[in-house]
């Protein structure tokens, strides 16, 4: 072999580990604290964490890539900060967590940190209703949505609560057909595990 193509081999190698170093594995059946913070969930199968951060208190987890289907975690976020790290500060600010919240402002946080951040302009709250998470008064959530550039029409569903000034919230995204509903109950039950 000559010194060129081990070289390129290994360089190869070192790229590829470092690319997949960020992904993690989360393994059923035991209490895992999500996003840095006192959130916390028992998976009940297998998931991915992504190495990439929504924002500085999000995480991302997924069963078969994010594209197909998602679910976000947002852990503590305190008053003033995003959900998202911000794209374009000075030209579009993004909303910001108020630690005096109402659990219906949730949503409208969510949709209008999308509107930004994604440039979706397609996004609707489709229901709400109220719910206790951790002896918190919540938010339980419905809502559609397309991406800027993208055909592909998206679900999500999502809990939320204020919790001494701090938001802490799950939601679970996935394309309308077919991946939604198939992935919907292993959502459902990681959300019911939520402590914080």
């Amino acid at each position: 072999m000559t010194f060129k193509l081990t070289l390129a081999l290994t360089l190869t190698a070192c790229l590829a580990t470092s690319a997949m170093a960020g992904n993690k594995l989360i393994a059923p059946g035991q209490s895992v604290q999500v996003a840095k913070s006192a959130l916390a969930v028992t998976p009940s199968s297998e998931w991915n964490k992504l190495g990439a951060r929504p924002g500085s208190n999000g995480e991302t987890w997924t069963l078969d890539g994010d594209g197909l289907n998602k679910v976000t975690f947002y852990g503590g976020v305190t008053d003033g900060k995003t959900l998202f790290r911000e794209v374009d500060k000075r030209n579009k600010p993004l909303p910001k967590v108020s630690g005096t919240m109402l659990p219906t402002d949730i949503p409208v946080l969510l949709e209008s940190s999308y509107r930004i951040a994604l440039g979706t302009s397609l996004f609707s709250i489709d229901h709400m209703e109220p719910t206790k998470l951790s002896g918190a008064s919540g938010v339980k959530f419905s809502y559609s949505f397309v991406l800027q550039g993208d055909d592909v029409r998206r679900k999500g569903e999502g809990r939320a609560a204020m919790k001494n000034g701090q938001l802490y919230m799950i939601t679970y995204e996935a394309p309308a057909l077919y991946y939604f509903d198939r992935t919907l109950p292993a959502f459902q039950k990681l959300a019911d595990s939520m402590s914080f």
